[in-house]
């Protein structure tokens, strides 16, 4: 089962992603119900592992906090764009929340995440894009505002991948007030 850990989004955020995904020709935009914040991608595990895991991060819990969403960029792989993402403002909660994830998760014995948490949400993957689409998008979408994600808990999703796209599932939701079984 692959497996990783998000935060889900308000639909008025999710629709304000919407409103952006558009003006690079090519790209393959990610649906509104597919659109999360990556706490910790975890990766292909057994069901003991997903068993363990499930319980480690029952433990995982801190006050409630909001994020905002905010700006764009994008990550690319020797120098060509690769995807297209919005951005969240710094926040000590959510850094101590995937640290708190983080630590859950390699507590069941999987490895730890190499990559520095950069917390984004991805909007669009690029095969070949035309740099200046590329360029004009992250312009003109620069200030960018996408709204207020209150996060009250977070969720364990397994995904299922596709020609077309990932279908996303949720297999158990996590509640900073209240116990999950």
């Amino acid at each position: 089962m692959r497996l990783f850990v998000a935060i889900e989004l308000p639909a008025e955020v999710r629709a304000a992603l919407e409103r952006i995904q558009q003006g690079v020709p090519g790209a393959r935009w990610v649906p509104p119900e597919n659109l999360h914040l990556t706490l910790r991608f975890i990766g292909e595990v057994g069901g003991g592992e997903f068993h363990d895991l499930m319980h480690a991060l029952a433990e995982v819990t801190v006050p409630p906090f909001e994020v905002e969403v905010a700006g764009v960029g994008h990550f690319e792989s020797r120098k060509v764009p690769t995807l297209l993402w919005a951005g969240v403002r710094p926040s000590p909660a959510l850094k101590h929340l995937q640290a708190k994830v983080e630590r859950a998760v390699r507590s069941v014995g999987l490895p730890p995440e190499p990559r520095k948490f950069l917390p984004h949400i991805t909007v669009a993957r690029l095969r070949d894009p035309d740099p200046l689409r590329v360029r004009n998008f992250l312009q003109r979408y620069s200030l960018f505002n996408g709204g207020t994600v209150p996060v009250a808990g977070f969720t364990l999703f397994s995904s299922h991948l596709s020609k077309e796209q990932a279908h996303h599932r949720p297999e158990v939701e996590y509640l900073f007030d209240e116990p999950v079984y």
